[in-house]
């Protein structure tokens, strides 16, 4: 077989980002909202929007993710991949945009809040849809015969996890851009345009998918047309999915609730100044720490592999994480040193688990249950960023009451429990969560055929009714030893 030109190779990466992009909506939707409730509590006031509603509209969000990502992991397995994409971002784009347009015409506040609170549900949603949806069919198509083998694992944490990333950073600037632009008497404008322009990379990535077709793996072995055997998928994968479900459910526990350390960097920084334009500024400052670990990441996950690659960014964490637990009390008066070590434990978390969970969530499991798998492993994630949110005030609390005569000891707790935690999650990766080949979904798809052939399972229904289904026989010779190592 000759080697793909130059165009065929920009295809299949244009296809890979097409599928994966939309995920940017995941971390602009929830990184924005905190800019949001800064600007409504300057409009408002802390009496009329106090801390509770802010923290509504911070966890509505997540509900709405957790039951997109179930419901649509369904859909991605039986209906379709690319009408779950479709409709994924058709409903981030709807609501982002009502959000802002609806909201503007309501002068009532609780009104307005009650429609900032539904809206931001239903793009919980579209995001949630994203995972099951728009993740597995990035993973499958870099396995595609036009996308080189030693990228092919790199292409998804760039097109993925890398856009999350820097939507946290877009999120973090456009306010303050929006800010500059209306000036301090037009915040209700600065707010309203923010969350607005949330619909526009959403559209652009409804636009981009709609002339794609199915990705290959799934025509040839899904199971849309025929019952799902759950009991056999259980247990043949079910440990698989344990194990990433709670490795991902520690992952965000640790990583979203440890933006609250943000603050006390400005904070220190900045002697207290209230000053949008300096919160803003710094906000944009912090959030960049994610972008050096996802990104190097990504070029380093080929080599080491998913599951070695990210073991290695727990570990190197937990490191630091404990050494900022040890050195608190000395590094908060060098916030220069803080803010670094914070930094870098941000981002060895974007360079292994960040990176590689959907890498392992989406090409352990067989093509016939990707999405499903891929959607209940996310939302145990969803869980644990929801979980650990709540969590974090009463750990400090409790550390603080630990010992009373030492104000710091309370905000030293979560690094010690994180860090823990990312050593807990680096064993269980190791124990539980086998290595990822290149190529290598195909020929768990060929696996699992056999499995269930071996069980009494007829597979003939398998694939699309077009002739277009894969048999054992069909398999490529490229995977026939791979296949005596992966069936049981």
């Amino acid at each position: 077989m000759s080697a793909p030109t130059l165009r065929e190779r920009i295809k299949g990466v244009s296809l890979i980002f097409a599928c994966g992009t939309a995920l940017f909506s995941d971390g602009y939707g929830n990184g924005i909202i905190g800019s949001v409730n800064t600007l409504l509590k300057r409009i408002y006031g802390t009496d009329a929007f106090p801390t509770k509603y802010s923290t509504t509209l911070n966890s509505v969000v997540f509900v709405g993710t957790i039951l997109g990502m179930l419901t649509f992991g369904w859909i991605s397995d039986k209906v379709g991949r690319k009408f779950g994409m479709m409709t994924s971002a058709g409903i981030v784009a709807f609501f982002s945009a009502l959000s802002a347009a609806s909201s503007g015409a309501n002068h009532n506040f609780h009104g307005l809040l009650a429609m900032l609170i539904t809206c931001r549900f239903f793009l919980g949603i579209g995001i949630g849809a994203e995972y099951p949806t728009g993740s597995v069919s990035c993973s499958e198509q870099t396995e595609g015969k036009n996308i080189a083998k030693n990228a092919q694992h790199r292409w998804f944490a760039l097109a993925t996890n890398c856009m999350i990333d820097l939507a946290w950073c877009v999120a973090a600037f456009i306010p303050l851009l929006m800010f500059w632009i209306c000036g301090p008497h037009h915040l209700r404008a600065a707010w309203r345009l923010s969350l607005g322009l949330g619909f526009f990379p959403a559209i652009a990535v409804f636009a981009w998918r709609w002339s794609m077709d199915e990705p290959e793996l799934y025509k040839k072995s899904s199971m849309k047309a025929i019952k799902i055997p759950y009991m056999l998928v259980l247990r043949r994968y079910g440990v698989q999915l344990a194990a990433i479900s709670i490795t991902w459910f520690i992952y965000d526990f640790i990583v979203y609730p440890f933006g609250i350390y943000s603050s006390t960097v400005v904070d220190t920084i900045t002697g207290g100044d209230s000053s949008l334009t300096t919160v803003f500024g710094w906000n944009v400052v912090i959030n960049l720490f994610y972008m050096p670990g996802t990104i190097i990441g990504a070029f380093v996950v080929d080599y080491l592999g998913p599951k070695y690659t990210m073991i290695t960014g727990l570990l190197l964490q937990a490191v630091f994480g404990f050494a900022m637990s040890a050195a608190y009390e000395k590094l908060k008066k060098h916030i220069a040193g803080f803010a670094v070590i914070y930094g870098i434990f941000l981002c060895f978390g974007e360079f292994g688990p960040g990176n590689n969970l959907g890498l392992l969530a989406s090409k352990t499991s067989p093509t016939a249950i990707r999405g499903q798998f891929y959607g209940v492993a996310a939302a145990v994630g969803k869980i644990g960023a929801f979980v650990g949110t709540w969590a974090f005030p009463p750990m400090i609390t409790a550390f603080e009451k630990d010992h009373p005569n030492n104000p710091d000891w309370g905000n030293t707790g979560p690094f010690w429990v994180g860090s823990g935690l990312a050593i807990f999650s680096a064993l269980i990766t190791f124990f539980f969560i086998r290595p990822l080949d290149h190529d290598g979904m195909a020929a768990e798809d060929a696996a699992f055929r056999e499995y269930l052939e071996a069980h009494g399972f007829d597979t003939s229904g398998m694939g699309f009714p077009d002739g277009t289904e894969t048999r054992a026989s069909s398999i490529p010779e490229e995977f026939d030893e791979k296949e005596e190592k992966v069936a049981p």
